[in-house]
């Protein structure tokens, strides 16, 4: 059983572990904090303590004292809370947004096979709406608890040196009501968090696929299901949103009570001592009216056991995406790894490339002898016994129906998956090389070719940042693509979301255009003319072919027969 548990919780302390800011940064915001709470007992206390005080009508001299620690106290909650919310937030916000790139980088490996049994609104649920709930971590769950351990504890020590019978009247009361209070905060909070995080992504799932399939539902006139779907979701995450408030409300009901039982207690109890045991009538009012405010200080304590079960939840979600074992047929780059730093990426990349240069020139491009492939989790090889070499200039036509593994072997060649066999890159065995060191030498254009939304400039430019408008227009030129690009404007020329501005050939012709400016050796063209008719398609594979530079070697992965005229060597799998 414990073993269990440890399983279960060592990935969930990891993310939690992330989310916090270190203690350097911390630790400013706890200190203020600890004032700031520490001013508001001690403005209510003393206030009534001047308050009985003075209509005794002692010498203003007597009073002068309180009269400052009030105005001092007063000015003090305000200015310390207000610079406690900006030392903590702006630690946790600087570690949310090194969360931010932790989780993707985690992410990033597992996207061609280890998430892909989660819903893209979970997957997209838990990088977005869990990993900003992680920031509650420190601020809304350890500050708070240490924060209010801290001011409870003093608070108590002083109105018990004041009268011990109030103290322990006031423990008792924090014990009982505050117990109480946690116990069905806790509760209430682990039930409605679950159908939160469930209700949440089922919105998000809905809202993708509407936006996604907007003009598949709307030729089906399927639309309105959806936005009934939609509606739906959005009830449900709402409905569970106003219980979960609900909860709060009642949690809060409860420190009142037991906030003001407190003080009529201290008040019963301690009233026959007055002027009896030492205890002053100012005193007695400081004491009577001190738990309200002790109370209000310890209400942050059931919030924070909430927000606990709230942040665990989000914790693991996050931790299910990026805390699992990576599959074995996943290659995990160390760029990527969160074992290896970033110094061991970054030598392993060098020694790659350094390997690479000193290569033997006489070696093929690329050689692949008995490759097998398979995708994570399957139960047979997608790809077995593959053989081929390639040398600059030269072209390798791989065909076969669909299924067949074509795209696969794509994959493996990029080293988004692993490989058996053997797999030469100018001589040097592939798994011996960095993962990105290899995608510098092989480069992929894949089926459908993703385009951001920006203009075609910025859409060239991030396969060459320093490539100048010149060198962009040539490449485009070379590709088939500078006329119609000077007709839309330009480089300044949107492509819209997803290149809904672009046909499919357009999109390929830019992905070609990308791979001759990253100037990669071997250029692998998976289905460039899918969805394109067979007239354009010959045409299109000719352009394309014609535009790589003579000194690459091609691997066009087609379903279809070439047109005639191109010599290329055949791959059927």
């Amino acid at each position: 059983m414990s073993a269990t548990r440890t399983t279960v919780r060592s990935p969930r302390r990891a993310v939690l572990a992330r989310a916090m800011p270190d203690r350097r940064r911390r630790l400013p915001g706890l200190l203020l904090g600890v004032l700031s709470d520490v001013c508001v007992v001690g403005l209510l206390g003393l206030s009534m303590w001047l308050i009985v005080r003075a209509a005794e009508q002692p010498p203003i001299l007597h009073l002068t004292f309180a009269i400052v620690g009030v105005r001092a106290l007063a000015i003090g909650r305000a200015a310390f809370r207000y610079a406690e919310r900006l030392f903590s937030h702006d630690a946790a916000l600087a570690q949310l947004a090194s969360l931010r790139a932790q989780t993707f980088d985690a992410l990033v490996p597992r996207v061609p096979g280890a998430i892909e049994s989660h819903r893209r609104g979970e997957v997209l649920a838990a990088f977005v709406d869990d990993v900003d709930q992680l920031q509650d971590e420190p601020l809304r769950v350890r500050q708070p608890l240490i924060v209010s351990a801290v001011v409870v504890a003093l608070s108590v020590v002083l109105v018990s040196l004041i009268s011990p019978l109030g103290g322990a009247v006031l423990l008792a009361m924090l014990l009982l009501s505050g117990g109480v209070s946690v116990l069905l905060a806790g509760r209430m909070a682990g039930a409605y968090d679950r159908d939160l995080s469930e209700a949440r992504a089922a919105l998000v799932d809905a809202l993708l696929e509407r936006f996604a399939a907007a003009e598949v539902l709307a030729a089906y006139g399927a639309l309105p299901q959806q936005r009934r779907r939609i509606d739906a979701a959005e009830q449900r995450l709402s409905a569970v949103q106003v219980r979960r408030s609900r909860s709060t409300g009642l949690t809060g009901a409860l420190l009142a009570l037991g906030a003001g039982l407190a003080s009529l207690l201290v008040f019963a109890l301690l009233l026959p001592q007055l002027d009896t045991a030492g205890l002053s009538a100012p005193l007695f009012a400081a004491v009577v009216v001190v738990p309200a405010a002790v109370f209000e200080v310890f209400a942050q304590v059931p919030a924070a056991i909430a927000a606990r079960r709230a942040v665990a939840a989000s914790a693991d979600r996050v931790a299910a995406l990026t805390g699992a074992a990576l599959p074995s047929e996943l290659v995990v780059d160390p760029v990527v790894d969160p074992v290896a730093s970033d110094a061991d990426a970054s030598q392993r990349f060098d020694d790659s490339q350094a390997r690479l240069a000193h290569a033997d020139p006489s070696a093929p491009l690329i050689a692949v002898r008995d490759l097998a492939v398979r995708h994570p989790g399957a139960a047979r090889d997608a790809v077995q016994g593959v053989g081929f070499a390639l040398r600059a200039g030269e072209t390798l036509v791989v065909t076969g129906e669909s299924g067949a593994g074509k795209s696969t072997l794509a994959l493996a060649l990029v080293r988004f998956l692993a490989y058996r066999g053997s797999y030469r890159l100018r001589g040097i065995e592939a798994d011996q090389l960095s993962a990105v060191a290899v995608r510098r030498e092989v480069g992929l254009c894949e089926q459908t070719p993703h385009l951001f939304d920006a203009d075609l400039r910025q859409n060239l430019k991030f396969a060459r940042e320093t490539a100048t408008d010149d060198e962009l227009l040539a490449v485009l030129d070379r590709v088939g693509l500078g006329e119609w690009a000077r007709d839309r404007g330009g480089l300044d020329a949107p492509v819209g979301e997803h290149g809904s501005l672009v046909s499919g050939g357009q999109a390929q012709r830019i992905a070609l255009a990308r791979a001759i400016l990253a100037d990669f050796p071997v250029v692998v063209l998976d289905e460039p003319t899918a969805g394109v008719d067979r007239e354009l398609a010959d045409r299109l594979i000719v352009d394309l072919l014609g535009a790589v530079p003579a000194d690459r070697a091609v691997i066009l992965i087609t379903h279809t027969d070439l047109p005639p005229g191109i010599t290329a060597t055949r791959l059927r799998l």
